[in-house]
């Protein structure tokens, strides 16, 4: 080829690269320019294999220390979101989003990157009074992944209000606005992520479990949230609490960390719970796995927190899967066309444009190793479904939205202008979308509310190895969708963890030790019952009306016991009040008709009718002591009765007295005689003895009240015996008093007149009345001292009956007598012959 030639080959090349089009300007894993860039921070690499970045003024190399795959994968999901909004005509139209990213190496690295995103594009920082149209290299930061990094970045980018969307960070420190106003989030709180996991526990009832966490503040943090939830019920405990040892970076586990870790395992081997929480990032977990394998513990069910629930390299660490089951707490799965092909794609190359960005402006942006470790894990990675990657996905699309707010956005067409970044944070906190079937937002906050996953590992090459099997909504706090659950136990059984087995029903739980999970069962004592959404650890009194067995439940209604009509011993008081009414029917009608014959006056003429009307009204008012009391029935039964019966002794007691002082007394005491007949004695003593009575039985009732009671049977506590106040036997004691004293007065007084006429002489009769009265209302009394229940209302009846028939037949008895067949003895004259003899035989 002639000079010529060369030439024009020259300019052509030339002119080539000056038209290049701006898709094949280089576009490397860390780098995009564009009229907005979004910075990003991930971790690549963690676990430093050196201190030595500590002992002098240099930012460590990230690439020197652990490949960290889930960190890589992260950054790709936003490379694949800035792409593909780009490519979105619809959203951003006209305008093109970049980004520049830096590898924080987990907590190493995470001022310088913060400081740079805060320069302007000569690396230069002023100190202003004010910021408001300050504009930083970055109009918005997603990222960090862990809450440590995350609150020391916040610490810098608040007092700019540069948005600050992470994507990992759960930690609850987060919530203070006050603190971290530019801090927003696409993943729910550390409070929701322990809410699940209790919930998944509770589900599966298992109260007694171990909590090992690890020495940093994303361990702390988490175990004392779990604490909290778990203090406030009781329905688990925590059967001991460990710190999982890390070594120094770079270096072995010394003789401490290894004798640390092994009294860990050897607590866990003694243990009865057999459900692990561990709460640590998943840097800490390799050594502490190894050595679970070496042991050779098994049957444990293994708890993830959301820092290594889907973990990679954990995975396929494959003899896990020997120690038990593995669950965990993550994000939803959301799949997101075209990105696990992206994942594995190389970066183009090409000449970096001008006045946009420039590659080597920071350093750890580069990883060698990264796309061929990704390619290594890309089938789990693809398997498990996008889950954190979806939040990286949707807090690019968050600030995309913003800026289609911000900049007026139509179908075609954006507003190009300057957008300050507290005025896309503005717009970051009202922005609210539907991508790929969720709907975004985000709370009060700054959270998203996105479901979380509890998922199972799983080892099927042909299966996804983070299998979901439950979803929590952090909206309405519950768990639900709970599917099955692949157990590594015999007949795929659900493991148990528990202190103490759970009692039977009806026994109630007493603790031993501290744990309220560690207890011992108790019966339920009869007329007590356990109520286990109250209270498991106390059995319950029944109310005074129900009754339990023992070990039960729930009370029952107790069987109320009365006096009722079809017994036996009520058919017999009922014949005999019957029999009483219509006898005193009959002797009522047969002195009515010879009123004004001698018999019926030596009988108490007028009087004798105010104890007929007394016994008739008795025996037709029997049926008060029959069914259920009232208050009614009681107070016939405390009154009306006691009183009747006093009112028909006093007339007996003072007929009695009053013939023997007509025969006895009258001629040794005429003017006491005479005032006794002149003032109607007969009648002021019925009226005083009666007097006394009502005070006695109305003091009574007014220290004891009438209402009827229910009191459980000492014989039979299932029976509830339905009566009058209790008190009432003590009151009838002390009214039966008058009683006692009116029957050994009529006693008394016919005794002394055994010798009077005949036809005056009713001692026989008066004292056969009297002393039946006295014997029955001292048994009566003596059996209610001694038993209870409905017998006692049987007997009170009976005792009454009995009483009233006595009067009824044995003092009017022998006068009706006389009266129907011996009518010529009912005479004046033979009554006068009779005291004639009487007299005679006395001169």
């Amino acid at each position: 080829m002639g000079p010529r030639a060369r030439t024009l080959h020259l300019l052509f090349l030339l002119l080539r690269a000056l038209t290049k089009p701006a898709e094949l300007v280089e576009n490397s894993d860390f780098h995009l320019a564009g009229d907005y860039l979004l910075g990003g921070l991930f971790s690549l690499h963690a676990n430093a294999k050196s201190v030595s970045h500590l002992n002098y003024l240099q930012v460590p190399k990230c690439n020197e220390y652990d490949m960290k795959v889930l960190g890589y994968n992260l950054m790709q999901a936003m490379r694949f979101a800035v792409e593909e909004i780009n490519n979105h005509s619809t959203l951003l139209p006209g305008v093109l989003l970049g980004y520049e990213m830096v590898d924080v190496c987990y907590l190493t690295n995470n001022i310088h990157p913060a400081l740079y995103f805060l320069a302007q594009e000569d690396y230069f920082l002023p100190l202003l009074k004010d910021y408001s149209q300050y504009m930083p290299r970055v109009v918005a930061i997603i990222g960090p992944d862990n809450s440590e990094s995350t609150i020391t970045v916040s610490s810098l980018l608040s007092y700019f209000l540069i948005p600050q969307i992470t994507y990992s960070a759960i930690s609850d420190k987060l919530k203070d606005k006050r603190r971290f106003p530019a801090v927003l989030r696409t993943v729910p709180s550390a409070n929701h992520h322990i809410e699940a996991m209790v919930q998944l526990m509770l589900h599966f009832h298992w109260n007694w479990i171990v909590v090992l966490v690890s020495n940093d503040s994303y361990g702390r943090e988490n175990s004392h949230l779990l604490s909290q939830r778990l203090g406030s019920t009781g329905d688990i405990c925590i059967a001991f609490q460990e710190i999982l040892p890390r070594p120094e970076p770079g270096q072995a586990m010394g003789p401490e960390e290894q004798a640390q870790l092994d009294n860990i395992l050897d607590k866990l081997w003694r243990s009865t719970a057999r459900v692990v929480v561990v709460f640590s990032p998943e840097l800490t977990l390799h050594n502490f796995f190894l050595e679970v394998l070496r042991r050779n513990i098994t049957g444990v069910v293994w708890i993830a927190s959301e820092s290594w629930a889907i973990d990679p390299v954990l995975h396929k660490l494959t003899e896990l899967r020997h120690t038990g089951t593995f669950l965990g707490v993550t994000t939803q799965r959301v799949f997101i066309p075209g990105f696990s092909e992206f994942r594995v794609r190389r970066a183009k190359s090409g000449h970096p444009m001008l006045n946009k960005t420039n590659l080597k402006a920071t350093c750890n942006q580069d990883c060698d190793a990264c796309l061929n470790m990704t390619e290594s894990y890309s089938n789990v990675l693809m398997l498990s479904g996008e889950r954190v990657v979806y939040s990286v996905y949707s807090a690019v699309y968050a600030v995309a939205h913003a800026l289609h707010r911000f900049l007026r956005c139509s179908q075609v067409h954006c507003t190009k202008e300057t957008v300050h970044p507290w005025q896309l944070l503005r717009e970051i906190w009202h922005v609210n979308f539907t991508l790929l079937g969720n709907q975004l937002f985000f709370d009060q906050q700054g959270d998203m509310p996105l479901l979380l996953d509890i998922i199972q590992w799983q080892w099927d090459l042909s299966q996804n190895p983070f299998q979901s099997i439950a979803s929590y909504s952090p909206i309405e706090k519950r768990l639900t969708y709970i599917s099955d659950v692949s157990w590594d136990t015999p007949n795929n059984t659900i493991p148990l963890s528990t202190c103490s087995k759970s009692c039977q029903p009806g026994y109630m739980k007493k603790p031993v030790g501290l744990h309220p999970c560690c207890f011992e069962c108790l019966d339920c004592q009869p007329g007590t019952y356990l109520n286990h959404t109250a209270d498991e650890f106390n059995c319950l009194p029944c109310p005074g009306s129900m009754w339990s067995n023992k070990n039960d439940i729930t009370c029952f209604k107790r069987r109320l016991v009365f006096l009722e009509w079809h017994e036996v011993s009520t058919i017999v008081v009922a014949i005999l009040a019957a029999l009483g009414f219509l006898s005193t029917l009959a002797i009522l009608f047969i002195f009515w008709r010879h009123f004004q014959t001698p018999i019926v006056r030596s009988a108490g003429g007028p009087m004798c009718f105010l104890m007929l009307v007394t016994l008739l009204l008795v025996f037709g008012m029997m049926p008060v002591y029959v069914g259920p009391p009232t208050v009614f029935s009681c107070f016939c039964r405390q009154a009306f009765f006691t009183i009747s019966f006093s009112i028909c002794l006093s007339c007996i007691t003072v007929r009695s007295f009053q013939i023997m002082c007509v025969f006895k007394m009258a001629r040794r005491l005429p003017r006491a005689y005479g005032l006794w007949m002149r003032y109607h004695g007969p009648y002021v003593f019925v009226v005083f003895v009666t007097a006394i009575k009502v005070t006695l039985v109305a003091g009574n009732m007014l220290a004891t009240t009438i209402n009827p009671t229910a009191r459980t049977d000492p014989d039979d506590p299932n029976i509830m015996i339905l009566s009058c106040h209790p008190n009432y036997r003590n009151g009838l004691l002390f009214n039966t008093s008058v009683n006692l004293l009116l029957s050994v007065l009529g006693f008394s007084f016919a005794y002394m007149g055994k010798e009077l006429p005949t036809n005056y002489n009713e001692a026989k009769f008066i004292t056969l009345c009297m002393a039946f009265s006295f014997t029955s209302t001292i048994s009566l009394c003596t059996f209610m001292t001694v038993h209870d229940g409905v017998l006692v209302t049987i007997m009170d009846i009976l005792v009454n009956v009995l009483n009233f028939l006595a009067i009824n037949l044995g003092y009017f008895g022998p006068k009706c007598y006389m009266i129907l067949f011996y009518p010529e003895r009912n005479t004046s004259a033979y009554f006068n012959s009779m005291i004639q003899g009487y007299t005679m035989r006395k001169s």
